[in-house]
């Protein structure tokens, strides 16, 4: 497995991995930097974990979620997709949940990202 992308930079609409820009929301999958279709948490969907479930606990520990601007609860149907996926979920505004990636990798921790953008 190579080196995860470090979180250079988050705002303005978008992400700083690596010294490229990401405009809008972000998924971070087995290292690797997609585009995310949320823009809100209103918008976010368990289909938008599809990947991540597929992938599943062998790729990824858990999902770290950025919620926006603000802490804030997922729907509820998230929350189960995930757990029947048996991937655990921790949620935070983006802005830590940015910090808080940038610690897991360094401890090489295994953890599938999802940020909206703020």
């Amino acid at each position: 497995m190579r080196q995860p992308p470090s979180i250079d930079t988050y705002g303005a609409g978008g992400f700083r991995l690596g010294g490229r820009w990401f405009p809008g929301s972000l998924l971070l999958l087995d290292d690797q930097p997609l585009a995310w279709r949320p823009g809100s948490m209103d918008d976010v969907t368990p289909d938008d974990f599809a990947g991540v479930i597929a992938a599943g606990p062998a790729v990824s520990e858990f999902v770290l979620l950025g919620t926006g601007r603000t802490h804030c609860l997922p729907p509820r149907s998230v929350r189960e997709a995930l757990r029947v996926a048996g991937l655990g979920l921790e949620f935070m505004s983006t802005e830590a949940a940015a910090r808080t990636y940038g610690v897991l990798i360094s401890e090489g921790r295994r953890v599938a990202v999802a940020l909206i953008a703020v």
